[in-house]
Formats: C-alpha cells, structure tokens, sequence
C-alpha cells in the first residue's frame, strides 16, 4: 500500500512522510525527533552531501508502523484484558 502511495517509489521525501504520517511536525521538528531519538526511524540521505535531500525507505515506514500497531495492540490487550481481539474484530 505505501508503495501505492508513493507511486513506486522505494523512497519517501521526509516532506510527504510527515505530510502523510506526522502532519504534526514539520520536517524540521521530524528530523529533530529522528536525531533524538524520539522517532525511531531511520532516515536516508540521497548523497553524502549534508545538503542531499532526505528520505524514508518505504520498508522502514512500514516496519514503524507495524511497531506502532503492535504497541497498540498490546495497550488495548492490557487494558481490555484478553477479550480485546474480540472487540478488535467485530
């Protein structure tokens, strides 16, 4: 489905993934949260030049969001207790 999104492309520009997943953060406060920590993604420079433009590789975005999924998961388990996939189907 990313791939869709992204017409192909095996690289996202930092501008569309935050556009897209973040619209929160600009992608100087996103860059900021990759350098800290605070995101857990990597990201990609297109060259070795500090001016190169940057990128998330689609397989990256979908590892995060799959993470983010399996954290919610897990917090919807404990809150609910075992019959939350019950609910998460029906």
């Amino acid at each position: 489905m990313l791939l869709a999104l992204y017409d192909g492309a095996p690289i996202a520009s930092v501008d569309a993934v935050c556009r897209d997943f973040f619209s929160h953060l600009s992608p100087v406060k996103f860059l900021a949260k990759v350098d800290h920590w605070e995101i857990s993604i990597p990201v990609v420079r297109i060259e070795a030049s500090q001016k190169s433009a940057k990128g998330v590789h689609i397989s990256d975005l979908a590892a995060w969001i799959d993470e983010r999924r399996a954290v919610a998961v897990r917090e919807c388990k404990a809150l609910t207790g075992s019959g939350a996939r019950a609910h998460l189907t029906t």
